[in-house]
């Protein structure tokens, strides 16, 4: 009963001959759905929809207008690893959005987390996530990835928290830093994803701070600058799998906090963030490899407070603030 609530993503497909903007109007509510200019000739797919027949206008540059009958959508199958999962925000909310990863378009309604907050930190297995802290608790809560619902009760980190980051391997997560409305943290915790329960003390960071960012393979955890009143360009690393102190990794090129982080099994990406002006700046590192980071590109748009999520082969940075 729960998954009838929420939405599930659904996809239509066709070819055309010309570039062309692409109306898609559903038969049930008589309402535009979507628009979307589609350049080229050739095949041509427009996802983020819901279940449902549809109408297809297609209006070339020219002006001329053809209607291509009615079609039914499509539900987008859950492929593992390739579903990204945002939850809350830098100012309050209990949002959950989903994309696929390898698809772009704009992201669904995933469902609520179990309570409003904001600046809270996440981590994932391949089938379960799970989001922590927040403006000022200790929640941990979960969900499935393949199935859009609301997030149940996971446990309690061991403090209350927020500005936190987190990282994990395929059956561990591991929470660091934050701020409790006192001071900077560097307590590190850690779960075990698959199985619901509080944090356990893990180890402490090189140097307490907030406003950073992580990213993992599947053995080695790297924790990224931050701020503690000035932002920093420090890089930590943890082994995942055991539990202790973290160790110098490097620098970023560039100081900063209120960033993200994405990787996939062998590189990490740190990009956007405040370090006394919004940034575009994109580093990446070589997750087993420690020294300093390197330039990879730029942003968009320079912004700050934005997160981050990957599949193996690409990473997705998706709001902030600019």
């Amino acid at each position: 009963t729960l998954k009838g609530a929420f939405k599930m993503a659904y996809k239509i497909s066709g070819t055309k001959n010309d570039t062309a903007r692409i109306f898609v109007v559903n038969e049930d509510t008589n309402t535009l759905e979507t628009q979307v200019l589609v350049s080229g000739t050739g095949s041509y797919e427009i996802s983020n929809l819901v279940a449902g027949r549809k109408l297809i206008i297609a209006r070339k540059l020219d002006g001329e207008s053809i209607a291509f009958g009615y079609v039914s959508s499509v539900e987008i199958p859950y492929v593992p690893g390739d579903r990204g999962v945002f939850g809350g925000g830098y100012t309050t909310f209990n949002a959950i959005d989903y994309i696929t990863i390898a698809t772009k378009s704009n992201a669904t309604d995933f469902g609520d987390l179990t309570s409003d907050r904001y600046r809270l930190a996440a981590c994932s297995s391949s089938t379960r996530g799970v989001f922590g802290g927040g403006a000022t608790v200790n929640v941990l809560d979960y969900i499935t990835i393949s199935t859009p619902g609301n997030a149940s009760d996971f446990g309690d980190l061991t403090l209350a928290r927020y500005d936190l980051t987190a990282c994990s391997s395929s059956t561990r997560g591991v929470f660091g830093g934050g701020y409790d409305d006192v001071a900077p943290i560097n307590a590190l915790d850690y779960i075990t994803i698959d199985t619901t329960g509080n944090a356990t003390d893990f180890g402490d960071l090189t140097l307490a701070r907030y406003f950073f960012a992580a990213c993992s393979s599947s053995t080695r955890g790297i924790f990224g600058g931050g701020n503690i009143g000035v932002a920093l360009n420090v890089v930590d690393y943890i082994t995942i799998a055991t539990a202790g102190n973290a160790t110098d990794f490097g620098d970023l090129t560039i100081a900063r906090g209120y960033f993200a982080a994405c990787s996939s099994s062998t590189r990490g990406i740190f990009g956007g963030g405040y370090g006394g002006v919004n940034s575009n700046v994109m580093d990446y590192i070589t997750i087993a490899t420690a020294a300093n980071a390197s330039d990879f590109g730029d942003l968009t748009l320079t912004r700050y407070a934005l997160a981050a999520c990957s599949s193996s082969t690409r990473g997705i940075f998706g709001g902030g603030y600019d």
